[in-house]
């Protein structure tokens, strides 16, 4: 059984090497096990619900014993974070200059980055929060740059609120000397700004902790999946993320006959000699190309079998 001991497990890859079906499949199989589990897809493609046959959507639905499904919606998480900066900035901004504020902020949803930036605000949730009723979180994420990113910003969110605290504290400090005759001043954008480094800071401890946290990705054995992987396995490890396992999807069986098939199982024998060359550290799971798509549970549950 894959990672069955961690409570987060992320799944990534490159668009198209069966990186839902192979979460769905992990799922499956923690929740068959007794394991109550939520399967969580942060990829705007959303292929969960075309897997169970359900219409899944921003809220946890059941999908069958123990086991739920949730899609994050990215447009619609972006309109809740804007929100939720505006109700923090409502005390603050002088009521003249409210209207215009809010009209730049709403402007900003359209801005890049501004669904990475809720898409993160709700991972961290799920993980923090909403994962408590949870034996397991099973993420189906983006493409691999999207995966990337996102799982490197608390760090690189954490640095950034840090460098904003200290400005903020000498620009009051100096405030205080000048103006409010040494007497200190409460500061609510502190307190948020603080507030927002310690959920970075707690999310960022999880995904560190690797007795808790899992990433695996998958592949095909081709050239582009496998230079696609080494590079953001490198990259995760560099910010101290560490993938310990590796799935190889869509194998062709040792029975596919005809010369086409034979002349591509022998480049297949290259690339699969490059993997375990290129992958020494990590355990990797073998899955075979099957002759049809993954599209109800009995078919998931017997593709299950190879994680």
């Amino acid at each position: 059984m894959i990672e069955q001991t961690k409570k987060t497990l992320f799944i990534g890859g490159k668009g198209g090497v069966g990186k839902s079906t192979s979460a769905a499949a992990i799922a499956w199989k923690l929740a068959k096990s007794g394991k109550k589990t939520l399967l969580i897809s942060t990829d705007p493609a959303h292929n969960l619900g075309d897997i169970f046959s359900k219409k899944i959507g921003g809220e946890p639905k059941k999908l069958n014993t123990n086991l739920y499904g949730l899609e994050i919606d990215a447009a619609l998480e972006t309109t809740k974070y804007i929100n939720s900066v505006k109700d923090n900035i409502k005390g603050i901004v002088n009521p003249g200059m409210r209207d215009e504020v809010y009209r730049q902020l709403d402007t900003a949803k359209a801005s890049p980055g501004a669904d990475e930036a809720a898409l993160f605000d709700k991972l961290i949730s799920i993980i923090l929060e909403e994962g408590e009723d949870y034996d397991h979180l099973v993420f189906d994420t983006a493409p691999t740059g999207h995966t990337i990113r996102l799982l490197t910003l608390p760090e690189l969110m954490g640095v950034w609120i840090e460098g904003m605290l200290r400005k903020r504290k000498k620009t009051n400090e100096n405030y205080v000397q000048l103006l409010n005759d040494g007497e200190p001043i409460e500061d609510p954008i502190y307190e948020v700004l603080l507030e927002r480094k310690n959920r970075f800071a707690k999310a960022r401890e999880i995904l560190l902790n690797e007795d808790k946290t899992g990433f695996i990705f998958v592949l095909n054995p081709e050239r582009l999946p496998i230079l696609e992987t080494k590079k953001a396995i490198d990259l995760l490890h560099k910010y101290e993320l560490h993938v310990k396992t590796i799935i190889v999807n869509k194998i062709l069986p040792e029975e596919a006959d005809g010369e086409f098939l034979k002349q591509r199982k022998i480049h297949e024998e290259q690339y699969l000699k490059q993997i375990n060359d290129t992958f020494r550290k990590q355990k990797l799971i073998h899955v075979p190309l099957l002759s049809h798509d993954i599209t109800n549970l009995e078919q998931l549950d017997v593709f299950s079998d190879y994680y």
